[in-house]
């Protein structure tokens, strides 16, 4: 990917998991993650994949989730999401009480954010699974489930994922309800419960 990127665009940024950063000044950069989700990946499981932005100013405008197992190609742009070129949209769950919440590894709750919270969530939620990794935000945006939430983060783990869920009208933030690409946490709905599932997840 990073050879394909310098030699389509010369003047663009990269910043990936391994490797580093290249030309960090640049006005565009892409953020790569080649496997998000390498423990899933070890273990055999299919949540793993392929995380793609691409920023302006440090913004994302572009972010891909590719599933080569499943040979599934998420993309959005901030205004719409498609997946293997079909539009994709968020559920219309209006109720926590009614919604799937998905996370990656529930000790990660306690050991980063506050436990409690999480716990009270899950028991006003239909239903919790760990679907975790890029394929919970996946699932969102293609209307399956309607919270996925990481109580840590990198930016590679979380830039691509902005303008997908974005594209596909949900909303996304970190922890607090602040803008993901600062924070170090995301928090990711259909938009409708956003509000109520960050304030259930501060309280004590």
């Amino acid at each position: 990917m990073r050879e394909l990127i310098m030699k389509e665009f010369p003047e663009h940024g990269i910043l990936g998991e391994e490797f580093g950063e290249h030309n960090s000044e640049a006005e565009y950069k892409w953020i790569l993650d080649p496997i998000d989700g390498t423990k899933s990946f070890i273990c055999g499981t299919v949540t793993f994949g392929t995380l793609i932005a691409l920023t302006k100013n440090n913004i994302p405008i572009v972010g891909v989730i590719n599933q080569p197992i499943l040979n599934e190609f998420l993309v959005g742009d901030n205004f719409s999401s498609t997946l293997n070129d079909k539009k994709v949209i968020v559920s219309e769950i209006d109720k926590i009480e009614n919604s799937v919440l998905l996370t990656t590894d529930y000790l990660n709750i306690e050991k980063y954010q506050n436990k409690n919270g999480f716990d009270n969530l899950t028991k006003k939620t239909k239903l919790f699974r760990m679907w975790g990794d890029c394929y919970g935000y996946y699932l969102v945006a293609t209307g399956f489930a309607e919270i996925m939430i990481d109580p840590i983060m990198n930016v590679w783990d979380s830039a691509a994922l902005i303008p997908i869920i974005n594209g596909a009208g949900g909303k996304i933030t970190d922890y607090f309800g602040n803008h993901p690409i600062a924070g170090d946490s995301i928090v990711a709905t259909n938009g409708k419960i956003h509000d109520d599932v960050i304030k259930i997840l501060n309280e004590s």
